[in-house]
Formats: structure tokens, sequence, C-alpha cells
């Protein structure tokens, strides 16, 4: 699992209610020969979580940062793909209650909730959104973007009791 920190924006916030967290999971390798366990290998990802009184909404970034692996399999450091820029992978909510009808709860118990149960459902295409926002404005810029996100998914959903 991955550790993440409470970050605040540059902007001014007053005691908004939310929580600001960067969470970087770490790149990996894990090829196989044996194609039962060949899982590839990944870069470091970067995510930004802002988290409210009715659920999170989330920005996840992969960065093409992969692991410089030696011939023997040992990793030396990370370096940038050259072949690959960042990829906005992900925009998508967490919400402690089903968002439309038929939504099941994720496995396990959600970091970002607290530890119970999520209702979660993002999209890849959705995020160049926040990829924009961050290209032209930093990461200011995506905490705007997902507090905008936050009320449009949220407050939409504010009487429904389902």
């Amino acid at each position: 699992m991955s550790r993440y920190i409470t970050i605040r924006p540059s902007v001014s916030h007053e005691d908004d209610g939310f929580e600001y967290i960067v969470d970087f999971g770490a790149a990996w390798d894990k090829r196989d020969p044996d194609p039962q366990k060949d899982y590839g290998v990944h870069g470091v990802e970067l995510k930004m979580v802002l988290k409210g009184p009715r659920g999170a909404v989330q920005f996840l970034l992969y960065t093409s940062w992969m692991l410089d692996m030696l011939v023997d399999g040992t990793s030396t450091h990370v370096v940038p793909n050259p072949t690959m820029a960042p990829m906005p992978a992900d925009l998508g909510y967490h919400s402690p209650k089903p968002m439309y009808d038929g939504q099941e709860p994720m496995q396990g118990d959600c970091a970002y909730l607290g530890g119970v149960p999520c209702y979660y459902d993002g999209s890849g295409l959705n995020a160049t959104r926040i990829w924009n926002a961050l290209l032209m404005r930093g990461s200011d810029g995506v905490w705007a973007e997902l507090r905008d996100y936050y009320e449009e998914t949220f407050n939409d959903n504010e009487d429904d009791d389902t």
C-alpha cells in the first residue's frame, strides 16, 4: 500500500474542510519468463486526491519514470522512458455510497475514505481536463479542477438516498 501525504496548495484557502493528498506509487519491474507470472513493467504514478465530507476525487498521472534494470536484474535508478511521455490516466471518485443504480463497491477498504469500502468510477479520457490544468497552471490548477469535479460529482447526488 502506498503511503500518502497531505499537502496544502499554495493558493490561499480558508479552512475549507478538504484534505489535499499527493501519493506517489513506486515503479516496478515484474517481468518473468513464465507468461503466467509476467506482469511487465510500470513507471512511477502520481496521484492527487481531494478528500471532502462526501467522498474523494482523484487525478492519476503515469509519469513514464521507469526502473533502469541491469542484465542481472538489479535496479540502479529510475530514468525517464524516452519513448513515452507522461500520460493522464484517470479522473475518478471514491464514494461511500453508490452513485448510480447497480454500482458495486470496490473490493477491500478505501484508504481515502478512512478504511471503509467505497464505490469508485473513473475515466482516462476525462483525465485530459486535469492534465491541461496541470500544464497551464501547475498544482494549483489541478486542485481547482479537482474541486470543480468534486462539486459536479457529489453535489449532483446530495439529495439522493441510494
